[in-house]
């Protein structure tokens, strides 16, 4: 993840804002009783700052599964959703995801919110997934975005749960680049049966 907070200041930014967290121990995802976290509020980053995890790190409930990400500190740009928010790309593409329980055969809604990095090239791109397969591909243009009005999109996706678990991820296709898709303001509900979302 780079952004710029201003042409002049972008170095000074990227080179000193971020973090790298250090590494927890490695450990099997297990489901969690509910979808927790969806505005990525855990940990507090520092103010105007953020922090990159690895492939392997957790973060609240969400764990990076590949590559890298960036957690975004408030006031570093506009949330959607409280004061933080993920940049799919630390300094490459990364994927999060978060296992939680589900009740086989229920449909649930995935909505979040999508904008992407100001910096570097206009279109971001990435995908959605539910247990490994790809339910969703989403594309975001910054051409006019800035870190104080990021242009955040509603989208969503449903699925049908097969097990009493189930694993959403949030994965970049931005290649070659710190600078990706943002998300935040990530929630499930079960879809009532009628009417049905969708």
């Amino acid at each position: 993840m780079r952004t710029y907070l201003a042409a002049a200041t972008a170095a000074v930014v990227i080179g000193g804002a971020g973090t790298l967290a250090a590494a927890p121990a490695f450990a099997s995802p297990r489901a969690i009783s509910h979808f927790d976290d969806g505005s990525f509020e855990t940990p507090t980053v520092a103010v105007s700052t953020f922090d990159t995890f690895s492939a392997g790190q957790s973060f609240g409930p969400w764990r990076v599964t590949s590559g890298t990400i960036d957690l975004i500190g408030e006031g570093f740009w506009q949330a959607a959703e409280g004061g933080q928010s993920v940049d799919l790309n630390g300094t490459s593409a990364g994927a999060i995801s978060q296992t939680f329980t589900t009740v086989p055969g229920t449909t649930y809604t995935v909505a979040y919110s999508l904008a992407g990095n100001p910096g570097g090239q206009a279109l971001k791109t990435g995908k959605v997934l539910i247990d490994g397969q790809n339910f969703q591909d989403f594309s975001f243009d910054t051409t006019g975005k800035t870190t104080t009005d990021m242009g955040y999109v509603r989208r969503q996706v449903t699925f049908v749960a097969t097990k009493a678990s189930t694993t959403l991820t949030f994965a970049s296709t931005t290649p070659n680049s710190a600078w990706g898709p943002a998300v935040d303001d990530v929630t499930v509900q079960p879809c009532p049966p009628v009417p049905c979302c969708g």
